[in-house]
């Protein structure tokens, strides 16, 4: 068993809103991520989609958005991104959701040995960008969201388990300085966390150790449109 990641597929099955419009990098990039996912990922896998998943703003717009990753090889495991305006309730998410596809939210779940948690987050304070109130209030909820889902992995692990956190939002800023997100990825000794929400830089980081903690950047147009291998069983 392979874990893969693909992060912002910003679908729009249900709505019109295309993302060619940002630029030749997203031009037929379903086609792209259809054909690569195929291509890498087998039946037993699993993907993670660290959010910006659909473009739509109702749930029933989304339910095209969702039959097309369910449709696709692999488990899914999905959080919440900054875009999901569909994604109110997650008991009603998880009443659409085809088969195959889990949703996260301030829960976990665990797969062999492999388990999964995650929250959206929030951007991290930059020198050129200070905080808002309204900034510190999201942060210290999304915090609180963290910790939630941490602690609920804490209830399945063993001995050997390999923890895998989503973020939507990068856990850290720029300058890859330390946050209260890297400092619980720490407490609690996670092994790699998976995000996305960046777009457009050529020159992005995907991939990088920081105190002994894999982090993968894997929006979908910074890695090519194709799944990102974060470990294997």
């Amino acid at each position: 068993m392979k874990i893969w990641a693909l992060s912002d597929p910003h679908l729009s099955f249900g709505s019109d809103k295309p993302m060619d419009v940002f630029g030749g990098n997203w031009e037929n990039y379903v086609q792209k991520i259809e054909k690569n996912w195929k291509k890498r990922v087998k039946k037993d896998d699993i993907v993670l989609v660290a959010g910006d998943i659909s473009w739509a703003l109702k749930l029933e717009n989304a339910t095209p958005d969702l039959n097309f990753l369910g449709g696709l090889p692999g488990t899914k495991i999905l959080i919440k991104g900054n875009h999901e305006l569909w994604w109110n309730s997650i008991s009603k998410v998880r009443k659409i959701l085809p088969e195959g596809v889990i949703a996260l939210q301030n829960d976990s779940v665990k797969i062999g040995k492999f388990i999964f948690c995650g929250t959206r987050g929030w951007a991290i304070e930059e020198i050129n960008k200070p905080y808002t109130a309204e900034d510190k209030k999201i942060l210290d909820r999304e915090i609180i969201r963290l910790g939630l889902t941490l602690d609920d992995m804490e209830k399945q692990r063993n001995d050997g388990d390999v923890v895998i956190c989503l973020m939507h939002f990068p856990p850290f800023n720029s300058r890859f300085e330390d946050s209260p997100f890297t400092k619980l990825f720490e407490e609690h000794q996670v092994d790699a966390v998976v995000y996305g929400h960046l777009h457009g830089n050529s020159s992005a980081t995907l991939a990088l150790l920081k105190h002994g903690i894999k982090y993968y950047l894997t929006s979908t147009d910074q890695v090519g449109h194709d799944p990102v291998l974060i470990c294997k069983s």
